[in-house]
């Protein structure tokens, strides 16, 4: 997430449009990376990772290797039980330097996504979903955009239901293959 707001609709007076003022400047960046786990009879949960970037030299923008498998390594022990990962196919993803590190983990299996189907990945409904709930907000800092973003994603992390609709909104759904 960065420090501009995504835009939403919102009804004003007629003849004056209600305006957000947003400074131009990037106070500082705030990646996320979440994992929606879903098991046959037991309610979704939702694992979430930040990192925030202030703009210092030298640190890291987005999210890495180390990031994304700290990530993994919480949800193994969270769900105690082995993880498949249907993953899309970002760079940090694929790289090499993450394949070394998932053959270490012998509970890991990764799956990956076609080239483009962000339809089939139920993680973007849920960056849609927190995207709406922050539309127009006006975040004077990076440390309120932090505690905004976390109380959002805590938050979804209690509505089984809510995490349960990003599967079912992708037309997937869990289970074996019918095979004949």
């Amino acid at each position: 997430m960065t420090g501009r707001p995504p835009k939403g609709r919102t009804w004003g007076r007629r003849g004056s449009t209600p305006r957000v003022k947003v400074s131009g400047r990037s106070r500082g960046r705030l990646p996320a990376a979440g994992l929606l786990c879903y098991r046959p009879g037991l309610p979704a949960r939702l694992c979430y990772r930040l990192r925030r970037h202030t703009g210092r030299k030298g640190e890291r923008r987005s999210l890495g290797e180390s990031d994304y498998i700290h990530l993994l390594d919480g949800a193994h022990q969270l769900l105690k039980a082995p993880l498949i990962v249907v993953w899309d196919r970002l760079s940090t993803h694929i790289s090499k330097t993450m394949k070394a590190l998932a053959a270490e983990r012998e509970w890991l299996t990764v799956i990956l996504l076609p080239g483009y189907a962000p339809e089939l990945n139920p993680v973007e409904g849920l960056w849609a979903h927190i995207k709406r709930s922050l539309a127009n907000l006006a975040a004077r800092t990076l440390s309120e955009l932090e505690t905004l973003l976390r109380s959002q994603l805590k938050a979804l992390q209690y509505r089984h239901s809510i995490l349960a609709g990003f599967l079912a909104g992708t037309g997937l759904a869990l289970g074996r293959p019918n095979c004949p």
